[in-house]
């Protein structure tokens, strides 16, 4: 408040400030965004005013997501490859680049799920779960950091797991990937921690997408229950808020993650499970 000559008060106008996360002027990158987390992440980032590049091995399902965009007048293109193939990842990288001549966040998202015993789990599972999952995220990491050095500003953002902190039944490549993300995710927060550079991970409890649907045949079966019985009682039945997480949810954290008012946090693994994990 402000008192006049006349002795009156008057209100000042509040200082006008951005929207929450404004990412205007951004690129992005978001691997698996042709459907489910990746491709809300990929929107979220497009509303914020980040110009996105939608990856994915599916470049069917990417198109998809980029028509999504641009018909409310989002900048996003599509791009495949596999992310676990480093020619692919080079590839990928080198797009954005010659079209923005920048790379300031990469979404870290692309994900596969195989669900078995571990006595019985295939070696090719194995390498091709660890392949996506683990070494695609060290890849990409790689591939970005000189330019984001270079412009002093960046954000990577990996898509863990509350696996990554626990192990589950019949997801032995999963969880040791999704551990092995949050290892990654710490230790490039470290080596970048004096480059303008935040490396965070979010690690989604049960997601309501079609990797969860696709997989509850299997899990089911290692529990010996009906399919519509293995969903309440493998894993709402443990969940403080007995919901679903919807896409969207972690969608906003990584918004969030990529916007200058997350500049003070980094190398963190935080948790968006309704309750499910709390450390």
């Amino acid at each position: 408040m402000e008192t006049s000559s006349d002795g009156s008060i008057s209100t000042l106008a509040a200082p006008i400030r951005p929207s929450f996360a404004d990412l205007a002027g951004r690129t992005a990158i978001v691997t698996g965004a042709g459907s489910g987390i990746g491709a809300a992440i990929a929107e979220e980032l497009a509303l914020a005013g980040a110009n996105v590049l939608v990856q994915d091995l599916r470049p069917d399902s990417a198109a998809t997501v980029v028509e999504r965009i641009r018909s409310v007048d989002g900048v996003a293109d599509p791009v495949g490859g596999d992310v676990s193939n480093p020619d692919d990842v080079q590839s990928i990288i080198d797009e954005l680049l010659h079209k923005y001549d920048r790379v300031d966040i990469l979404v870290n998202n692309a994900g596969v799920q195989h669900v078995a015993p571990l006595e019985r789990f295939p070696l090719a599972e194995w390498t091709r779960l660890l392949g996506v999952l683990l070494t695609g995220p060290f890849l990409l990491t790689q591939a970005v950091l000189t330019p984001m050095r270079h412009q002093q500003w960046g954000r990577i953002i990996n898509i863990a797991s509350i696996n990554g902190k626990r192990g589950e039944l019949g997801k032995v490549a999963y969880c040791s990937a999704k551990h092995g993300l949050i290892g990654l995710t710490r230790v490039a927060a470290l080596e970048t921690a004096t480059d303008g550079i935040t490396v965070n991970a979010i690690c989604p409890g049960l997601v309501d997408t079609p990797l969860i649907q696709n997989q509850l045949d299997d899990l089911a079966a290692m529990h010996g229950l009906a399919r519509e019985d293995a969903l309440e009682q493998v894993y709402l039945s443990l969940i403080p808020q007995r919901r679903l997480i919807e896409a969207r949810e972690i969608a906003t954290m990584a918004r969030y993650l990529a916007s200058d008012e997350a500049r003070g946090i980094t190398g963190q693994a935080i948790n968006v499970s309704a309750g499910l994990i709390m450390h």
